[in-house]
């Protein structure tokens, strides 16, 4: 992922006995100038920060008394996040004979009267917490954390912790590493600071930091985790262990014959990012998407509305905060293809720029990244797409090289098993291994494989978690596009065929609506409807709710059952017609 906000602590990390390290102030000038925005995470009050340092214009903003006060020096704008301390508290320290200090909203002393100040708190009765800081003890309103002040001034600056690093040293920083994408701890600080870091950060003193800084400054990525705190749970294997991705950067393939599961897994990943407080931008051919817009922060764009236009797609995506699903599904084929290519480079764009969204999905990929030219459309180099396809050989190839994870659902086509099989270099399983496991997986399982790190080099099958949002199948594909002739359902009366067929669910609710009711009795007491429905189409729950009408169809007419199956179609997938765009 990008890195574009550095957000570090003062004392222990980047100064020694009050004194700014004068290679850190000049490392901290060089992310600056590369446009990384430098963010002082400290306990320290304002007032004090500012008699040490002079003025704080070397950085973007400073956020004060351990998360309780912002202050942006560019523009003097200052503000409190908590209300300042009781004056009866101040009163009871003084009466007591503990010395302290009180900013806007912190009140600090020496951590050797912790014991005596908690006795003072307790019998007040006053909703503080006592954070302490090595040889110092700091008083603040229940749930203020460097992590609190940290979030705010980032969405001030309209930016995401997830494109940030946090730096610190001691046990007031155990939030502020927590909050950030990565979270590094020196290595002369607090031991249980590194065992909770993603990274520990050599050396013995702020020298040690600013040749950190400095090598960060030409990477522009964000550094991979060596212990990822925030996964993805996928399901479980047959043994019953979970498997979960790591969330990091990388490019996802998830692959498998049409009406496996694909739109599922991938949107069991969008769950768990959004959740994360991720952006996400999906591009939706099918309308497979749209149920995560009861997630929060998410909106669906298109469907039966104007697409949006990409730059008011970019303008919507600004906001780290909102993920956004393009619904295709009632626009035709061509007007796809158009859209999804002009989306794509300006996505690109704006990612490369902001470091948002965090993760796009495509959805029928290969549709739209088939020739060599569609590389130009990505930015491969950022990892963050997830291409989802039923058809993995027809992706260019750069794109196919380019995932470090795949997960496969069901898959029994020779040629794309041969597909995968060459994107593994890793693998020991034989061919007939390979076309067995994938060719038995079925609804709610998926595999792992070896190219994907989880999978530590094999095949992994997984048992898929359930999702939070319901999977929403009113899909254009499963309503309009013909399948075909020799899988169409065909009426027959008691005197033969009649001609009549249906090859989407749109014919066979119309042929429903308006047939002769008497061509309808046979297939109702077969139970033809509900068994064409999953047959052809997977969806069990549409044939379930069909197959219940079958049977009782001996008590209501042939007309009345029609018309009902033509309800639970109309129920469960969107009618309304495919409308060109302007």
């Amino acid at each position: 992922m990008k890195f574009l906000v550095l957000a570090i602590d003062f004392d222990g990390t980047i100064a020694t006995n009050d004194v700014l390290n004068p290679d850190v102030r000049l490392a901290l000038a060089e992310l600056r100038r590369r446009g990384i925005v430098v963010i002082l995470v400290t306990g320290r009050i304002l007032e004090d920060l500012r008699r040490i340092c002079g003025d704080l214009y070397f950085l973007d903003a400073v956020v004060g008394e351990n998360g309780a006060a912002l202050e942006f020096p560019a523009t003097g704008y200052f503000m409190t996040l908590a209300p300042p301390p009781s004056e009866a508290l101040l009163a009871e320290l003084r009466a007591a004979g503990i010395e302290h200090a009180a900013g806007h909203a912190i009140i600090e002393a020496s951590a050797a009267d912790g014991a005596r100040i908690l006795g003072i708190l307790q019998r007040m009765e006053l909703p503080l917490t006592l954070m302490f800081n090595r040889g110092r003890v700091m008083m603040l309103p229940q749930a203020i954390s460097k992590a609190t002040g940290l979030q705010q001034a980032l969405s001030i600056l309209r930016l995401s912790a997830h494109n940030a690093i946090g730096i610190g040293d001691a046990e007031n920083d155990h939030e502020l590493l927590r909050v950030c994408e990565v979270g590094v701890a020196v290595n002369w600080g607090s031991e249980a600071l590194k065992r909770a870091a993603d990274h520990v950060l050599p050396g013995d003193g702020p020298v040690a930091v600013a040749k950190y800084l400095a090598d960060l400054v030409d990477h522009g990525f964000l550094p991979i985790p060596t212990a990822a705190r925030r996964r993805l749970l996928l399901g479980h294997t047959d043994a019953g262990q979970p498997l979960a991705l790591a969330v990091r950067g990388r490019n996802v393939l998830v692959t498998g014959e049409p009406k496996s599961g694909k739109s599922w897994v991938a949107g069991l990943l969008c769950e768990q990012l959004i959740l994360y407080g991720y952006s996400v931008c999906v591009l939706d051919p099918e309308g497979d998407y749209t149920s995560l817009e009861a997630l929060p922060g998410v909106t669906v764009m298109g469907g039966r509305d104007p697409l949006p236009r990409p730059r008011d797609l970019v303008r919507a995506l600004r906001h780290s905060d909102v993920s956004i699903v393009i619904d295709l599904s009632h626009t035709d084929h061509q007007q796809k293809m158009e859209y999804v290519r002009s989306v794509l480079p300006a996505l690109a764009m704006l990612r490369r720029h902001t470091g948002l969204p965090h993760r796009i999905v495509v959805d029928e990929a290969h549709y739209f990244l088939q020739d060599p030219e569609s590389r130009r459309l990505l930015d491969l180099e950022l990892r963050g797409y997830t291409f989802v396809t039923y058809r993995a050989s027809a992706l260019c190839s750069e794109s196919l090289r380019a995932s470090q994870a795949i997960l496969v659902t069901r898959e029994s086509d020779a040629a794309e098993i041969q597909t995968l099989k060459s994107l593994c270099t890793c693998a020991t399983r034989t061919e007939a291994e390979w076309t067995s496991l994938f060719g038995n997986l079925v609804i709610g399982e998926a595999a792992a494989l070896p190219v994907t790190e989880e999978a530590q080099g094999d095949i992994r099958r997984i048992h898929l978690a359930p999702r939070l949002t319901p999977h929403v199948r009113h899909l254009a594909k499963y309503v309009d596009i013909p399948i075909e002739e020799s899988r169409a359902f065909v009426f027959w009366d008691d005197s033969g065929p009649t001609g009549q067929h249906a090859r989407t669910l749109r014919e066979l609710a119309e042929i429903l609506d308006h047939a002769p009711a008497h061509r309808f009795g046979g297939h109702l007491r077969r139970k033809d409807f509900s068994r064409w429905i999953i047959g052809v189409f997977g969806d069990h729950q549409l044939a379930a709710e069909v197959s219940q009408i079958e049977e009782h169809y001996r008590d209501t007419s042939s007309r009345e059952a029609a018309e009902a199956i033509g309800r639970e179609i109309r129920s469960r997938y969107d009618l309304s017609p495919v409308r060109a765009r302007a």
